[in-house]
């Protein structure tokens, strides 16, 4: 599987996150629950979205944002960045302030909004909340639209079947699109993670890694995908990617066993573990238990579906 692909695949929209509202002038609202990534698209009308203290922060951190307002229209689409809260407004300040410098401005008409929050469970999904800013705004094009459009049809619908897990496809969708959208624009330079991608030591053994991650892959042998002696792909990788090359395979291992192990119920330990590398159904579980802090079995239960209902948390997976 392509590293990119591999990079979007642990961010997942959650039915009880999705929201619609019609909000009309004057309106503020304030998101505190500390979600990984929060997705804000405008149906109609448009919105602003801005730190609620600015140039604090994460905010701060990017000279770019500064804690400033940023304007979302009708068909554009923002990923806000957790755990932070943030503010959405009608306008560039507050209802009843208005910005230094500037007027208060008439309010603006009514706004539908779409909002969805997403889960950042395994380290593949860390690793992309470590390259992205505080917020980003992606103008609307015609796929974003007409997924805006089909989503609004499922939220008028009278309770067509299977409607909950047909608005997280399109939120998870809206997602890759916007996120894809904000990396393929020039200015977009992110560092780490999707800096090393295009690296050509680092590179090609991460590709390597994740196209297979079941072989039985040394630092020779990923030496060699590079082209490079061992001692240039051990310093290269880890000044890039922050981890030397084994233990970003272990990473990638334990969060593609976890993935496996919620998506496919019917798959034993052992079948697992060998599509990810291990002969030895105890030396996974060993590995997996050191990793996620629970057994494969123990996380399977965990995350089978009905369990957070149950009142039982579905582990996340250690930050990379």
């Amino acid at each position: 599987m392509d590293p990119f692909d591999d990079l979007l695949r642990g961010v997942r929209a959650d039915g009880a996150g999705f929201g619609r509202v019609e909000l009309s002038p004057p309106w503020a609202m304030r998101f505190t629950d500390g979600a990984p990534l929060t997705l804000c698209a405008p149906l109609r009308g448009e919105v602003w979205v801005s730190g609620p203290e600015a140039g604090t922060g994460a905010w701060a951190e990017a000279g770019e944002d500064r804690g400033e307002p940023r304007r979302v229209r009708a068909g554009d689409a923002a990923i806000v960045r957790g755990p932070e809260p943030f503010v959405l407004t009608d306008r560039p300040s507050p209802p009843g302030t208005a910005t230094a410098g500037t007027a208060a401005a008439e309010p603006p008409g009514r706004t539908v909004l779409v909002t969805g929050t997403y889960r950042a469970r395994d380290a593949m999904a860390q690793r992309l909340l470590g390259v992205l800013p505080p917020v980003l705004v992606v103008p609307g094009g015609e796929e974003c639209l007409a997924l805006l459009e089909a989503l609004e049809a499922q939220v008028t619908a009278a309770c067509p079947p299977g409607r909950r897990v047909v608005q997280d496809r399109l939120l998870d969708w809206l997602l890759v699109c916007t996120l894809r959208g904000w990396f393929d624009r020039p200015e977009t330079m992110p560092d780490g993670w999707f800096r090393a991608l295009g690296d050509e030591v680092a590179g090609p053994a991460l590709r390597a890694m994740h196209a297979a991650p079941d072989r039985p892959w040394t630092l020779a042998a990923l030496a060699a995908e590079a082209g490079v002696s061992r001692t240039t792909l051990v310093g290269r990788f880890t000044r890039l990617v922050g981890e030397p090359p084994l233990t970003y395979l272990t990473d990638r291992r334990m969060s593609l066993a976890a993935d496996l192990l919620t998506a496919e119920p019917t798959a034993t330990v052992a079948a697992v573990a060998r599509r990810v590398g291990y002969a030895d159904a105890f030396g996974f579980s060993a590995a997996f238990k050191r990793f996620h802090g629970v057994s494969p079995s123990e996380y399977r239960r965990a995350c089978r579906p009905g369990a957070d209902r149950a009142g039982t948390e579905c582990p996340p997976c250690s930050p990379a």
